[in-house]
């Protein structure tokens, strides 16, 4: 345990900054995290190192929202937006873990909020705050609802799940649409969505209403169940919340279930929660076959942070005392297997440049590192250091 906080607080005095092209009009972040400290134990220690990189190598200090590469040297962070839910949600995790980078993570959290999640759709920034949320992909705005109320689970602040309300009773209720069992929520507003009635659309927005139901009550609930329903109506069998499966829908589509649990103490809704949550974890079609670990899912900005959504919703389920015990112990074990094997192709000579890569069987070795790669990393160490704390 030394030897390790020994390694990460050696590699934190290289102070070097980024490249960044100077026609950029970004100033660059310096990369001077402080080093790891042993908080928490071994997981808490590399948690903080892996946020570090994190929020010194993509997050924009200005206005709170972050490159899709290190100081935007790709130049191709203009329509980053529902990305920009999860990576945040890392700093709101590393918030909650350790109280001496809480104040500051809230204030890149506010300035997340005050500039729109990055949103480049400024349609209806005239309606007011909610306004500037909005955006034709319906499942966008239903992740930065959920990223608006944890920033209100942090910090008490509860300007931001009030807006997640506007936006989600102004913008993405109002596009629901029938189909044969009943009503949904189409993937967009155009006229080519009206039947995509998507996994990544109805399971986060049936989470939104799970949750809006718990702070403001009223229809909520039912819009919960009816979007569930859809959900469950879309899935090709009774593990895959789509087809293909990918990580991240079929973790917001456990959450969604758990949520729902909580709410109505329907035992059929943990039951499905631990049947897809699992499934990620354990089917051939998430998991690489050689060494057990979640897939590679793909590079571009969408698949490399599908990862970032699914580990929260995991780890909620490891710890929620109502889980199924066997259930709960496999997807554990499967996340530490995660974390041993990214903790293994960590190259700590490269801190504070220490990339994540899109496989975490392999080590970041050339080419430009990415913010859904890296967020999705540092996902994994936030959900087993909540893990190691709750031991």
């Amino acid at each position: 345990m030394l030897a390790l906080v020994g390694i990460m607080m050696s590699c934190a005095c290289n102070n070097a900054i980024e490249p960044i092209n100077p026609s950029n009009g970004n100033k660059p972040n310096p990369v001077n995290p402080d080093p790891a400290v042993d908080q928490n134990g071994k997981w808490g220690a590399l948690a903080d190192s892996c946020t570090n990189v994190l929020v010194a190598n993509f997050l924009d200090k200005s206005t709170g929202t972050f490159w899709s590469t290190p100081n935007d040297v790709a130049r191709s962070s203009q329509y980053i937006y529902w990305q920009q839910a999860h990576a945040l949600d890392v700093l709101l995790y590393a918030a909650l873990r350790n109280e001496s980078l809480r104040e500051t993570y809230l204030g890149y959290a506010d300035k997340w909020y005050a500039n729109y999640a990055n949103n480049y759709n400024r349609d209806f920034r005239g309606e007011g705050t909610y306004g500037g949320f909005f955006n034709v992909w319906t499942d966008d705005m239903a992740w930065i609802c959920l990223t608006l109320m944890h920033i209100t689970e942090v910090s008490g602040d509860t300007k931001y799940q009030d807006t997640a309300k506007e936006v989600f009773d102004r913008y993405i209720w109002p596009r629901r649409l029938s189909y044969s069992g009943g009503m949904a929520l189409p993937w967009t507003n155009r006229p080519e969505d009206v039947t995509n009635f998507n996994a990544c659309t109805n399971a986060p927005s049936c989470l939104v209403a799970a949750k809006l139901y718990n702070l403001y009550k009223g229809e909520y609930l039912d819009i919960a169940k009816t979007l569930y329903k859809a959900c469950i109506d879309h899935m090709p069998d009774s593990e895959r919340a789509e087809e293909p499966p990918l990580t991240y829908t079929q973790g917001t589509l456990g959450e969604a279930c758990r949520a729902l649990y909580h709410i109505t103490g329907d035992q059929a809704y943990m039951d499905k929660a631990g049947v897809v949550l699992q499934y990620a974890f354990t089917s051939n079609r998430c998991t690489d076959s050689a060494t057990g670990v979640l897939r590679h899912e793909g590079t571009d900005m969408d698949q490399s942070l599908f990862k970032a959504v699914l580990i929260p919703y995991a780890v909620n389920y490891v710890l929620d005392d109502k889980a199924d015990i066997r259930a709960a112990q496999t997807i554990r074990e499967k996340l530490m297997l995660c974390a041993k094997t990214l903790d293994k192709h960590l190259d700590r000579k490269m801190y504070p440049r220490m990339y994540c890569d899109y496989f975490w069987g392999t080590t970041f070795t050339e080419g430009t590192a990415s913010m859904g790669a890296q967020s999705s990393g540092a996902s994994l160490m936030e959900g087993v250091a909540r893990l190691e704390a709750a031991q």
